[in-house]
């Protein structure tokens, strides 16, 4: 993280650096948590439309690594961001506790999460976060929608450019204020 993206976070809290994949501070943990989230309803989104997950065109292709939820999920990562550096305002030293953990095969190593409560908080906050409405019109009817459906509308609209029934597929972007 720079400098500037770090003093938005209590500095008991701040870590020194960004770790992605089993990341050992809290911070890092929490965006983890919440890039999860996200994955789950985008990889939900993708099997509706009728898509292969695993077949994306941004993303690199590797055994297991879902490249096309990869690839849409960036879409939406601003959202998920946005609601976790105001809800990471509030967070305390705390609101986090640490636990041993397999960090690689066979290997223990400390890490730091969100104690329970907190964990349960959060995720009913970002479910909730996917049933804001935002003002972008469904594809069939009505001028507002909820984020989750404008993540499936736009998988099917993906799916449909792929399959070639559309010219062309940009991305509907939400506003949340």
């Amino acid at each position: 993280m720079t400098k500037p993206i770090l003093g938005l976070f209590p500095e008991s809290l701040r870590p020194e650096k960004r770790k992605t994949y089993k990341a050992y501070n809290g911070i890092n943990n929490v965006f983890n948590f919440g890039y999860y989230i996200l994955k789950c309803r985008i990889h939900k989104a993708i099997l509706k439309a009728k898509l292969e997950p695993y077949l994306g065109f941004l993303h690199s292709l590797q055994h297991g690594k879902p490249s096309l939820v990869c690839d849409l999920q960036d879409v939406y990562r601003y959202l998920i961001d946005d609601y976790l550096i105001e809800r990471g305002k509030k967070l305390r030293k705390k609101d986090f506790v640490v636990v041993t953990d397999f960090m690689m095969r066979l290997k223990m190593g400390k890490r730091i999460h969100l104690c329970k409560f907190e964990t349960d908080s959060l995720a009913d906050g970002l479910n909730n976060l996917f049933k804001r409405k935002v003002e972008i019109p469904r594809i069939k009817h009505g001028k507002r929608q909820t984020l989750d459906t404008l993540i499936n509308e736009e998988a099917l609209l993906l799916a449909k450019f792929l399959r070639n029934e559309r010219k062309e597929w940009k991305p509907r972007i939400a506003n949340i204020n």
